[in-house]
């Protein structure tokens, strides 16, 4: 396959480019992966870092509709490794819901979407793992090698192990088309016990489903949403322009898309949280171009707010309450979701609030979910103004304790205020430290707590 030989060539000099800035970072400084976009929600004063270059590992470098597989570079986003797969009728098992997330942050920092409910995470699909290790090696991490015990405990180590710079993942096929019924509930009990039922009999109405996912809008207006693969469509919707997909939710019970169109039905509002920014609004919304709604575009929004305090000044000189900013996503056994979203309402009072169901497949070291047990996520994010007498983090600590108290486990790309100790119980120090240890023996990258928690 000269094709693959030539991006194999192009991928080797990548990774020689990489070691080299690797090497090239002062012992005292932190290095820090340079990257175009992020999905990471920390906004801390970080500590002296360097800037590692990845230049040039962003690449498709092959797939194989033979074996169903994709060879991709790390910092692959998965709107790219989509456009290369669905020519052949093929997709990632599990494809994040924004565009711009990469297969080595799927990977090393998690990710979910719909089919999550029967195919598990996005590092459930991985083969093999390059990886540019905490020591400066590079090594390719397979389930049955020496390095088993790293591909183990590389999902939701954000980092602190090492960075992926190559990934073999297998690939699912796919239909062009796929239809979508919203199914309405005005009982959290009731939701959750059909979503269970419908993800354990993989069927609705007699068909099969391929794709489970919800939102809650308020305690009596929830929906459980199925999508099926199809080969033909009476009629395709489109959401890329002045049309909304979350508020197309409550106003039919039955759409279709092409299945493109269904990947990204979120990015173009990032869910629903581009309504901060305007563009909901139909005169904004007709005279943006089309290419400004996206996801990534909203988080730099963000990103200069955070960096400048725009919103804060405004909200002083309005002489608004303090926000606290909550964006998390959590993961709660599906039979204890009704419970999750009555405390959520109740002290919290966001929405919507996305629901995805999932089931691990296998056991991984440092995000324990039991596997087959079925769990939901649920995914909240905007700004909710706190309390008289309270202080930032009162309803990112409230939650967490709710989650935890529920069985339940939080993602670590945003903020939380875990202690150390109750940290590394959560999160399976005892998995984590032996495999640093290995690989990154003098400690040149921080660790999981200092990277999460402490925001360094």
């Amino acid at each position: 396959m000269p094709e693959r030989t030539a991006s194999m060539t192009a991928h080797s000099k990548a990774v020689e480019q990489i070691r080299d800035s690797y090497a090239a970072i002062p012992e005292d400084s932190a290095p820090r992966l340079a990257k175009a976009t992020t999905n990471l929600f920390r906004f801390r004063a970080p500590v002296k870092t360097a800037a590692l270059s990845a230049r040039d590992l962003d690449q498709v470098i092959h797939v194989d509709p033979v074996t169903m597989t994709a060879e991709v570079q790390g910092m692959t986003t998965y709107e790219n490794l989509v456009d290369a797969t669905l020519p052949y009728g093929l997709m990632p098992y599990v494809v994040p819901q924004l565009k711009t997330i990469t297969l080595g942050g799927a990977v090393t920092g998690l990710g979910i979407e719909s089919t999550s409910f029967k195919d598990g995470l996005p590092h459930e699909s991985v083969e093999e793992l390059e990886i540019l290790t905490g020591d400066g090696r590079i090594v390719v991490a397979r389930p049955d090698n020496e390095h088993a015990e790293l591909f183990h405990a590389f999902p939701n180590s954000y980092g602190t192990l090492g960075y992926a710079l190559r990934i073999r993942i297998k690939l699912a096929r796919v239909k062009p088309y796929v239809k979508l019924t919203h199914i309405r509930f005005s009982d959290a009990d009731k939701c959750m016990l059909a979503m269970q039922e419908i993800c354990e009999s993989r069927e609705h109405d007699g068909e099969k489903v391929d794709f489970v996912d919800g939102t809650f809008f308020g305690p009596g207006e929830l929906y459980v949403t199925v999508g099926s693969f199809s080969d033909r469509a009476p009629y395709t919707s489109d959401y890329t322009g002045m049309r909304i997909y979350y508020q197309s939710i409550r106003s039919r019970v039955r759409d279709w898309l092409t299945v493109r169109d269904y990947l990204w039905r979120w990015d173009t509002d990032w869910f629903w949280c581009s309504r901060a920014f305007g563009v909901q609004q139909p005169l904004v919304r007709s005279l943006l171009p089309r290419r400004y709604l996206r996801s990534d575009v909203y988080r730099k929004l963000v990103g200069l707010d955070q960096r400048y305090g725009v919103t804060a000044r405004i909200d002083r000189w309005r002489n608004n309450p303090v926000h606290e900013s909550v964006i998390q996503d959590v993961e709660v056994p599906i039979e204890r979701g009704a419970e999750f979203l009555e405390v959520f309402h109740d002290k919290v009072g966001m929405a919507p609030v996305w629901m995805c169901p999932l089931k691990a497949t296998g056991q991984w070291a440092l995000y324990p979910l039991e596997p087959g047990r079925l769990y939901v996520n649920f995914g909240f994010w905007g700004m909710v103004p706190l309390p008289r007498g309270q202080y930032d983090g009162y309803y990112n600590r409230l939650i967490e304790r709710a989650v935890h108290s529920l069985d339940g486990h939080k993602s670590l790309y945003s903020t939380s205020f875990y202690e150390r100790e109750e940290f590394w119980r959560l999160y399976n120090g005892d998995a984590y430290w032996p495999v640093k240890s290995a690989y990154d023996p003098g400690g040149r990258l921080l660790d999981l707590y200092d990277k999460c928690v402490r925001g360094r």
